[in-house]
């Protein structure tokens, strides 16, 4: 996940559906990384147990290693760390960023959920943050969102700082334009890939029509 620059087009970082078979879920997975440029993965499983968490790392690591697409965990730095992920991805709840800069290194991967807050955003950027992620920016079945995010809060961070920006919450390929001009970097999106009627490669296919038609 590259810093964003002005020859840079936003890029999709697709997140796990909340549960899943990970046996049935890899080919699922390879289908939509097939389906056009990804620049990250997060495994997402809030409700799993540990070992599930486990083999569901066993399975997708190396279906995005064949692809050099990041593996990123969420949540659980000891478990990035343990099944060998390229990052960690924490919330204002979750661990720290120091126990999660510690568990994958200063070459790993970590990022930050900042929900609507400037303030945030900005400490995780000092601490070394490799990106910061805003949202909702729109209404979600996916998960509670704790803040709705404005078009505005992307549009003051890409013009004042170099870490690139994640923008999540209910975005589609019809919505998600308003985003990549105000300066998102990656677009996370869960349900509208993998609830996509045509399949998950046709949705990656979609969201990049959307994201070089909004450029």
């Amino acid at each position: 996940m590259n810093d964003h620059g002005p020859e840079t087009d936003c890029r999709l970082y697709l997140i796990t559906p909340p549960a899943f078979d990970p046996t049935a879920f890899k080919e699922t997975l390879a289908s939509a990384l097939d389906g056009g440029d990804v620049a990250a993965v997060q495994l997402r499983l809030k409700e799993a147990e540990d070992d599930a968490i486990r083999k569901a790392a066993e399975a997708l690591l190396p279906v995005c290693r064949d692809r050099g697409v990041p593996l990123i965990m969420n949540d659980r730095p000891d478990l990035a760390k343990e099944t060998g992920c390229d990052g960690v991805h924490v919330g204002q709840q979750d661990a720290s960023y120091a126990d999660a800069r510690k568990a994958v290194g200063d070459n790993g991967i970590v990022g930050v959920t900042c929900h609507d807050s400037r303030h945030l955003a900005m400490e995780a950027a000092e601490r070394g943050a490799d990106y910061v992620a805003f949202g909702a920016f729109f209404p979600t079945t996916t998960k509670t969102p704790k803040a709705a995010a404005d078009v505005d809060i992307l549009e003051w961070w890409c013009s004042l700082m170099v870490v690139p920006a994640v923008a999540i919450g209910g975005i589609t390929p019809e919505n998600c334009p308003s985003l990549v001009r105000a300066g998102a970097d990656f677009l996370a999106v869960v349900s509208a890939v993998w609830d996509y009627p045509e399949g998950p490669a046709e949705a990656v296919r979609a969201f990049h029509t959307a994201i070089v038609n909004a450029g």
